[in-house]
């Protein structure tokens, strides 16, 4: 086996060690790698938000805490959102997703009380506003 001239072999194992100018180029590459990979992933975010954000028809006016409002911020600055009010959007419908469980339990019950009102009024149409017969 020749040595290559930017290698040195480790006299303990007697594998060859890369020289300093290798494991910068490995850490070079390593770096332009990941950095890649994180903007496709930013791409990828950012299609998946924008196609969320373009069902949105309905404007609210909300109040948040200071600790939210850097937040939705840091979103904005990372280049994620165009604004507050987009990232607020976003983060609204995951919690929505996220408690999907809590809503189903909310909607049956709210399923019964319209039941329970419907027939409360059926009650008071027959027999209190009926005509009384006699």
């Amino acid at each position: 086996m020749q040595d290559n001239p930017k290698t040195k072999k480790d006299q303990k194992s007697n594998h060859q060690v890369p020289s300093e100018e290798e494991e910068k180029n490995v850490f070079e590459e390593f770096g332009d790698q990941v950095e890649k990979f994180a903007s496709k992933t930013v791409e990828s975010i950012k299609k998946t938000i924008d196609r969320a954000l373009n069902s949105r028809n309905t404007v609210l006016t909300i109040r948040v805490n200071g600790d939210a409002n850097k937040k939705l911020n840091i979103l904005v600055e990372a280049g994620l959102f165009k604004s507050r009010s987009e990232s607020a959007a976003f983060l609204i419908e995951e919690g929505i997703k996220h408690q999907e469980a809590i809503f189903d339990r909310i909607s049956n019950k709210m399923e019964k009380i319209d039941k329970l009102k419907e027939e409360l009024s059926e009650i008071l149409s027959k027999e209190i506003l009926s005509p009384v017969k006699k």
